[in-house]
């Protein structure tokens, strides 16, 4: 055979754009397994912003066990340990690019951990909340007065939100889109008309819902242009009062509601999804149906 010559080339001396496709397609898991320190050319591909646009630690899920004292849960060290260490080499990655970070529902984050994310992600628009167990009230607004961009929030319900929702409306002027994971009533439908009058979404599907916390919705919300009531269990008044289901809006609901460009609504005897909310009582419990259930909604923009 006719000879060759064969030029030795180098994973360092390939190019970074490939470098950058590569990477695109390894998870949060194998981004930060070290590969940044192969080489200079590795760690500039492993920096590069479009990696590091969506921070998405989902399928990471506190080991945990539920105790009668605050904070209510006991998070094992080995799991605060691992969101530890992947936080802060994500976060070294990225250096301040993250636009949307998004946590598990059942992910305990303390507030040692979600500062340090907030102060190391500035640019942050889009924020799905971790679990509320292990935050305190300075701790959230510690890191909602860095995110001054945040433009849409997906949180579990809170028991007392007037100062989160406060907090956002003095920080976070280009504030738009709210999703609640949980009951929305009276004092948290006040909270939201009083604190974030601007707002144009909002989610609140698979919960608990009083028809005067709706009302205090439609009418407390000038500018609001989506409303997500799908799927939520709608009660004439809250308690001590008798547990009247509504199943068909009055005229009062429908022509506040008429002004919306999007009122999505389902109370079908047949959706599974309705079904579901019902046998719960309004308080879904994810963790009993598919892995990923929890991230649908029928707003797209906040989806996952």
């Amino acid at each position: 055979m006719e000879d060759r010559e064969y030029s030795e080339r180098k994973w360092e001396d390939m190019d970074i754009d490939v470098l950058v496709k590569i990477f695109q397609s390894f998870d949060i898991f194998q981004l930060t397994s070290g590969i940044g320190q192969v080489c200079s050319a590795w760690r500039l591909a492993c920096c590069d912003p479009i990696l590091w646009k969506t921070l998405d630690i989902s399928m990471i899920k506190s080991n945990f066990i539920k105790i009668p004292l605050e904070p209510y849960v006991y998070v094992g060290d080995q799991s605060d340990k691992t969101l530890t260490r992947l936080l802060k080499i994500a976060l070294n990655l990225s250096r301040g690019n993250i636009l949307t970070l998004i946590f598990h529902y059942n992910l305990y984050v303390s507030d040692v951990q979600l500062t340090y994310t907030a102060e190391r992600s500035p640019q942050l628009k889009r924020l799905v909340m971790p679990a509320w167990n292990k935050i305190k009230k300075t701790g959230i607004c510690s890191a909602i007065r860095m995110w001054k961009n945040l433009e849409s929030l997906t949180m579990p319900s809170i028991a007392n939100p007037p100062y989160l929702l406060e907090e956002i409306s003095k920080s976070c002027k280009n504030f738009a889109e709210l999703k609640i994971m949980g009951p929305c009533d009276i004092v948290f439908a006040s909270s939201i008309a009083a604190f974030l009058p601007d707002l144009k979404v909002l989610s609140l599907r698979c919960s608990v819902l009083y028809k005067e916390a709706l009302l205090i919705i439609l009418e407390g919300l000038p500018k609001l242009e989506v409303l997500n009531i799908s799927h939520c269990l709608l009660f004439e008044r809250p308690p001590p009062a008798p547990r009247k289901v509504v199943n068909e809006f009055d005229e009062s609901i429908r022509e506040r509601a008429s002004r919306l460009r999007k009122f999505l609504t389902c109370m079908s005897d047949i959706c599974s999804m309705c079904q579901r909310t019902r046998n719960d009582e309004g308080l879904i419990r994810w963790y009993k149906y598919e892995e990923d259930l929890w991230k649908e909604d029928e707003v797209r923009s906040l989806a996952i």
